[in-house]
């Protein structure tokens, strides 16, 4: 299925008769350019274009696609335009928020929230910091709720709301228990239980240890797991030890379930933010 891309690259060629100057004007490779003018020649099983040193030329079948890739190029801007001016399907609020946040804070916020607005239509997505980032930018969320690395970006504003670290958890019958902190070297021995690549938690830990010049490669991860109810059980399970976010295990360590650590010369303190 031919690309809005393609259209506006082969109507770019047809218009300039030479594909270098079309890679100039839309800040593409010749070979990009290329390579889509092929893509619509082998869908359509014709050739559109005449080669030369000289440039290009359109064939008896490229002036009949021509005519038709101007209105589509023109239809999709058109439709773009009308659906931006549009009036929006959903009147409520649509909040991100990453794992960490979404299981434990959002729900005392949203309380607070209705309490104060009874008629309130929120609509909650629960993500990765990078995923809630890209919907941020694409205008698909109004705010979310990120822990971990804001990706650099001019058009984004963050605030801070809250602070939070990342602690060892252990199993309450532990040889670690009884201790407040580790170092990092008994951290490596350990078999450790993590967070997937992308999520907050994960890149906080990587940071704050190589602040503190710690390598994270030196860990000896055995799983990676995308929820923190799922890494809690299995350190409940002796399947190895995990750093997650305090706020996580506060039930746990108040009914002596799991024991929270400390890796000594290293913080893993970070700033919960509003992202919008």
């Amino acid at each position: 299925m031919s690309s809005l891309e393609e259209f506006l690259v082969f109507k770019d060629v047809a218009y300039t008769g030479n594909i270098t100057r079309t890679s100039e004007r839309l800040h593409m490779s010749q070979p990009s350019v290329s390579i889509h003018i092929q893509n619509l020649e082998k869908e359509y099983g014709t050739q559109f274009l005449d080669r030369t040193n000289r440039g290009v030329t359109l064939t008896e079948s490229g002036e009949v696609f021509y005519g038709y890739a101007k209105e589509i190029v023109q239809l999709i801007c058109e439709a773009r335009e009308a659906v931006l001016k549009a009036p929006p399907c959903h009147h409520g609020i649509r909040i991100g928020a990453t794992f960490t946040i979404g299981e434990y804070l959002l729900p005392f916020f949203l309380r607070e929230y209705y309490t104060n607005e009874q008629d309130a239509d929120i609509d909650v997505q629960i993500a990765d910091t990078e995923i809630l980032a890209r919907e941020i930018m694409d205008k698909r969320l109004h705010v979310a709720l990120i822990e971990g690395p804001v990706p650099d970006e001019p058009n984004f504003t963050v605030e801070t709301f809250w602070h939070d670290e990342l602690v060892v958890v252990v199993p309450s019958d532990h040889p670690w228990s009884a201790s407040q902190s580790i170092s990092f070297s008994e951290l490596a021995s350990e078999t450790l239980i993590t967070r997937e690549q992308g999520s907050g938690t994960r890149k906080v830990m990587e940071l704050a240890l190589a602040r503190s010049g710690f390598n994270h490669q030196d860990l000896n991860i055995r799983l990676e797991l995308g929820s923190t109810q799922a890494i809690k059980q299995a350190v409940r399970c002796h399947m190895g030890v995990a750093v997650i976010s305090a706020l996580t295990v506060q039930e746990e360590c108040r009914l002596k379930q799991m024991t929270a650590l400390r890796v000594k010369d290293c913080s893993f303190a970070r700033a919960l933010s509003i992202l919008t």
